[in-house]
């Protein structure tokens, strides 16, 4: 599916479903959301399931974390057709 990434706000970009409470948390038929591939992996290589469904539970909650923020920041700036590298968390 093509079409506007949630959190990164870039149109005409490949989406994917992303669990806003994690299907290991008990998510599987809660709401989702459609990311963009790179956000998507961020936001799994920065924290654990268990983290994203006590705290990031909603796109809101994603675009008002410190570190989230950043990435959203650098990321708005890069083509859609752009494939990026994502770094995984020291402290997840």
């Amino acid at each position: 599916m093509i079409g506007n990434c949630e959190l990164c706000q870039r149109d005409g970009i490949e989406l994917t479903v992303h669990h806003l409470i994690p299907r290991e948390e008990g998510g599987s038929h809660l709401p989702t959301a459609a990311l963009c591939k790179s956000c998507h992996k961020q936001i799994h290589a920065s924290y654990s399931n268990k983290e994203l469904a006590i705290r990031l539970y909603t796109i809101a909650l994603l675009k008002d974390d410190d570190s989230l923020k950043k990435y959203i920041k650098w990321i708005k700036k890069q083509p859609a057709t752009k494939a990026v590298k994502i770094k995984k968390s020291k402290t997840k």
